[in-house]
């Protein structure tokens, strides 16, 4: 049973008007197909993540709700119909993410990339943040994207070293530490984001240590929220960390060098993006990680 401090209500009448707009277009969100807690909220206040080329993933991870099999060639007309999407939501902050697809020759970077220009050409001012798979560490396919110059570029380290083997399919610790480093080293203008899923069964001191590991690898904002079995099939639940951990966490973090840190057991990697961006600038912008 989930602890008092995870309930929280879906409001099917505030999700109805987005997903018109998004089916309208043959738009899919990381919201729905991840099964996200904070969906209603989101929805309700006219904001998503946008979920790139298709919505089957050609990975498999423990912990991840997409479905996984055999994509469908990306829609050509995708990035467009994502920039007008943007455009007549009036967004001031997007992102941006994508299932995996080792199918394709580039695995995806290109469509990533010309998405980014889209919503660039047609939103001027926004801020674009980018949420990528790890294009098998290949530093001309990273790079591809970066050099579309989003204001963010996240990555996911997702789980601790121990876990990533059992938590993550196909993902290796040292690859994703290498592209959060990649992007550091070679467009050191670009404010660099990653995350991590919490009550796995990691140790406190393993969460100290990838931390670390993130800091080093030149990230600038972190993520910390708590893993939810999206279904039965999905790993369970070790343990469920309470709030004032997640709050010691934060300060862990800030003092090993993290721009910022956002930490809650609601915490997802772009729920409150806009916010969580502008607390670099102003400590007071994100009020609650809850």
């Amino acid at each position: 049973m989930k602890p008092p401090w995870l309930k929280k209500k879906l409001s099917l009448n505030a999700l109805q008007p987005m997903q018109r707009k998004l089916r309208g277009l043959n738009l899919h969100t990381v919201c729905e197909e991840a099964r996200c807690p904070n969906i209603s909220e989101c929805f309700g206040r006219g904001i998503a993540t946008i979920m790139i080329m298709g919505d089957i993933c050609t990975r498999a991870c423990k912990f991840c709700a997409v479905a996984t099999g055999r994509p469908k060639p990306p829609d050509p007309d995708e990035p467009f119909k994502t920039a007008q999407w943007a455009r007549e939501l009036g967004l001031r902050h997007l992102v941006i993410t994508s299932v995996d697809r080792d199918d394709l020759p580039d695995l995806g970077a290109a469509h990533f990339a010309e998405t980014v220009r889209q919503i660039r050409s047609k939103n001027q001012g926004m801020i674009i943040e980018v949420l990528t798979p790890d294009f098998q560490g290949k530093g001309d396919l990273i790079s591809k994207v970066a050099e579309t110059e989003p204001e963010i570029y996240n990555h996911n380290l997702e789980t601790v070293k121990r876990l990533t083997p059992h938590v993550r399919s196909a993902s290796k610790y040292a690859r994703s530490l290498s592209v959060l480093s990649f992007v550091k080293k070679n467009f050191p203008h670009l404010t660099v984001k990653s995350g991590l899923m919490l009550g796995l069964g990691e140790t406190e001191e393993e969460v100290v240590g990838a931390m670390k590991d993130l800091v080093n690898s030149g990230c600038d904002l972190l993520t910390l929220g708590q893993y939810l079995q999206p279904t039965p099939k999905h790993l369970p639940v070790v343990e469920y960390i309470h709030p004032d951990r997640f709050e010691a966490f934060k300060k862990i973090g800030m003092e090993l060098g993290f721009g910022a840190v956002f930490a809650g057991p609601f915490v997802r990697s772009s729920y409150m993006a806009e916010n969580f961006f502008q607390m670099t600038k102003s400590p007071d912008a994100l009020q609650t990680g809850l």
